[in-house]
């Protein structure tokens, strides 16, 4: 797959690739690993953080992610997106998705083996209208799996309404994650606030209400869960999160909660949904973590440092920007 921009960021890569259909971008990263950007009580990280100070990062022989485009643009309209703006969401093939992951790989021929590699169908797109993601993620299972690398994809979706597949799609993947991965897959679902007229707003009237999500989620008590617990993640703005409404619609046993900051982007700015001082201080998440915690909730409180979200780190900016990333420089 043939590589139009490589744009150096602080924690890795940003790749514009040729795919079948017009131009794909995918990014991969390093972490800097979970004691300095993650506070979970239930994994005995319980260091508040107040910042993520751009530093060395775990080596990609630990820890590699990998996160690809579904879909040429999107059609799904959330106002805290930029994506929108590429251009309507057009399914990427099996072959663009693996060979995204390939060509990421690709950047760092010296990694031989990695412990674990997470691969995120969670670029540019809404992953849940291409089917051919599931399969892109079996391939990726038995290639890995050939190499002897760990390996963990995920799932990120808003769930969209429309979606007469849905359903279907959310079975098949919880079953691959329950079968053929050996509950070594993720699924996340974004939540962002309970507030059903701000959801609205917030994913331009094309997601589920959360009542709905919670019924379409029913197919988990059918088939069990292994590994982690499916994800709802709330990027924090000042839009409000009731903990008893999320408490009475998704199960603990099941659900856990992830808190982030409000990624800076244009249409962030320009619609009002910012983490003020999501960057700096740990007061943004304290009470909203508290009480999703009272309620029996497992909480992440995932922090990036300014710098990653500083260099466009976000989804559909490399394609938007002619420029290279601030901070980055271009690669020939």
């Amino acid at each position: 797959m043939k590589i139009i921009r490589n744009i150096k960021v602080p924690t890795g890569n940003i790749c514009i690739v040729e795919g079948g259909k017009g131009l794909l971008e995918y990014v991969s990263l390093g972490d800097y690993g979970k004691e300095k950007n993650l506070k979970a009580d239930f994994l005995g990280l319980s260091r508040e953080i107040n910042g993520v100070p751009h530093g060395e990062l775990m080596p990609l022989s630990k820890k590699w992610v990998i996160t690809v485009s579904t879909q040429y643009g999107c059609s799904m309209g959330c106002k805290f997106c930029d994506v929108p703006k590429v251009g309507p969401g057009v399914n990427a093939t099996h072959f663009d998705m693996v060979g995204q992951i390939r060509s990421g790989l690709a950047l760092h021929p010296e990694i031989k083996k990695a412990e674990r590699i997470n691969v995120h169908f969670a670029r540019m797109g809404e992953p849940t209208w291409n089917r051919e993601v599931l399969n892109a993620a079996v391939s990726m299972y038995y290639y890995f799996k050939g190499m002897g690398w760990g390996y963990h994809p995920v799932i990120s979706t808003m769930m969209p309404k429309r979606n007469k597949g849905l359903a279907q799609f959310i079975e098949d993947w919880i079953d691959l994650k329950n079968g053929l991965m050996n509950g070594e897959a993720g699924l996340q679902i974004s939540v962002n606030t309970t507030s059903e007229s701000l959801r609205k707003d917030m994913f331009g009237g094309n997601a589920m209400e959360l009542k709905d999500i919670s019924e379409a989620m029913r197919i988990i008590g059918k088939h069990g869960l292994l590994g982690r617990k499916v994800t709802l993640n709330i990027a924090l703005s000042a839009a409000p999160v009731d903990e008893k409404v999320l408490r009475k619609l998704f199960l603990p046993k099941y659900f856990l909660i992830k808190l982030t900051p409000m990624h800076v982007t244009d249409s962030c700015r320009r619609n009002g949904y910012e983490t003020r001082g999501g960057y700096n201080n740990y007061y943004p998440y304290k009470d909203v973590e508290e009480r999703l915690k009272s309620v029996g909730f497992d909480v992440i409180v995932f922090v990036p440092s300014k710098e990653e979200d500083e260099s466009r780190i976000t989804c559909g900016n490399a394609i938007l920007s002619d420029a290279t990333a601030p901070g980055g420089r271009r690669e020939s």
